[in-house]
């Protein structure tokens, strides 16, 4: 008697549909949190709302709240470091596509789907950053103005979020 692998192949694509399910469901659970008048950075204790540039967050599993960064270079910097260990649910930074650079309200995007650009002249608030857009175009005419390059989020490399820029970088000071 032959047995026949359909039932127990539509079983196994039931049951991985399932799992991929389940953990679309958990990542979408995690959204971005709007930034208050007294939201204030993990690193420095900056309030947010005082500088320019986008903005970022990074939520950890099992953590209640975000971490907010003042900028998207401090979120990579953490981010990317080798000894982080702690599980991240879910990284928002802002697009510059749909808020302003002065003044950036809302407009969250999942970090890892925004495009970067890296080496740009424009400065936030501890100094050189990596803007961040929702489209490839819109990172594009932004170095174009500013210059740099961009590039997507898996391309950016700890030597490129390197917190040592504001006064090393700052031609000004």
């Amino acid at each position: 008697m032959k047995r026949s692998f359909l039932p127990r192949l539509a079983a196994l694509l039931l049951a991985a549909g399932m799992l991929t399910a389940c953990g679309k469901t958990m990542d979408s659970s995690v959204a971005p949190t709007e930034l208050g008048k007294d939201t204030y950075c993990a690193l420095d204790g900056m309030l947010l709302g005082d500088y320019p540039g986008p903005k970022a967050q990074i939520h950890y599993a099992g953590q209640p709240e975000p971490e907010f960064f003042c900028d998207t270079m401090e979120m990579f910097s953490i981010y990317l470091k080798p000894e982080q260990a702690r599980k991240v649910a879910a990284i928002y930074v802002q697009d510059l596509d749909k808020t302003s650079w002065e003044d950036p309200k809302g407009a969250w995007i999942d970090a890892k789907a925004a495009f970067y650009v890296v080496g740009s002249k424009k400065r936030a608030a501890m100094g050189p950053t990596l803007p961040s857009f929702g489209t490839r175009e819109g990172a594009q005419k932004f170095a174009a103005a500013e210059g740099g390059k961009v590039l997507a989020f898996s391309e950016v490399t700890p030597d490129m979020a390197r917190l040592d820029g504001g006064a090393l970088h700052d031609q000004r000071m």
